[in-house]
């Protein structure tokens, strides 16, 4: 049986850790009101009192709407301090900038919100002495389902080995809200948009593949190929002479 009490003190051990060496007194991340950022945000409060879970709303109604209620509710539970900035302004003065200089297609309009959203989260840390926790999970990180430079940059992150199975079990045994748990895995980058359509392979696939090596040959096929094209994200960039 999985020992959560020793599991979640390593994580904080690790957290306090990590502020140690970098000198820096607070930790921020993005409070999305989903499940990973859930998690991050009450273990990096258990490790710190002065943590911030900064939302950052950019565009979708989702954003506006469950997904800060969402947010709430973690940060209420859980004494979390939270801000908000609004970047739904910048994100669309952004595509009216580059719109005049390229014909901008899905894929690079998606990923504007991620960039957009670090970007606001390391200025907040570079002016009040925080680091940057990251709310990755394993999952998402074998199949490259995060934004390079976007949501797949941080100073550190204590739940990148885990699983979205073993997110959830983790957020069951610290009690976090039902709301949570029950929602459906998705970046609310734009209404209607869920993490397992557009992948076409749901999380309880890929764990399998991940815990155990098995999974149904339809669904291998599609990891399969999301991993490949997405190595490069989970490498650092070649540099000449290295």
């Amino acid at each position: 049986m999985r020992d959560y009490e020793r599991e979640v003190k390593y994580r904080i051990d690790f957290i306090k850790k990590m502020l140690d060496n970098s000198g820096a007194s607070g930790i921020v991340f993005g409070n999305s009101g989903g499940k990973d950022a859930a998690l991050t945000g009450i273990l990096c409060k258990l490790a710190c009192d002065d943590t911030l879970g900064l939302l950052l709303p950019c565009g979708s109604n989702q954003n506006y709407g469950s997904d800060m209620d969402d947010a709430h509710a973690v940060a209420d539970q859980f004494g979390i301090k939270t801000s908000a900035v609004d970047l739904k302004s910048v994100f669309e003065t952004m595509k009216l900038a580059l719109g005049n200089s390229t014909a901008l297609n899905d894929a690079a309009v998606t990923n504007i919100a991620p960039r957009l959203r670090m970007t606001a989260l390391y200025a907040v840390a570079a002016s009040e002495g925080r680091l940057v926790a990251g709310t990755g999970n394993r999952s998402e990180r074998h199949m490259g389902y995060f934004t390079k430079w976007g949501d797949g940059a941080y100073d550190f992150n204590p739940i990148a080995d885990l699983t979205v199975s073993e997110i959830y079990a983790f957020l069951e045994y610290l009690g976090a809200p039902r709301r949570i748990i029950e929602k459906a895995p998705s970046a609310g980058l734009f209404d209607g948009q869920t993490d397992e359509a557009d992948m076409g392979v749901t999380y309880k696939c890929i764990d399998e593949f991940l815990l155990t090596g098995t999974c149904p040959e339809e669904e291998m096929s599609v990891i399969t190929k999301y991993h490949t094209v997405s190595a490069h994200k989970r490498k650092m960039p070649p540099v000449y002479g290295a």
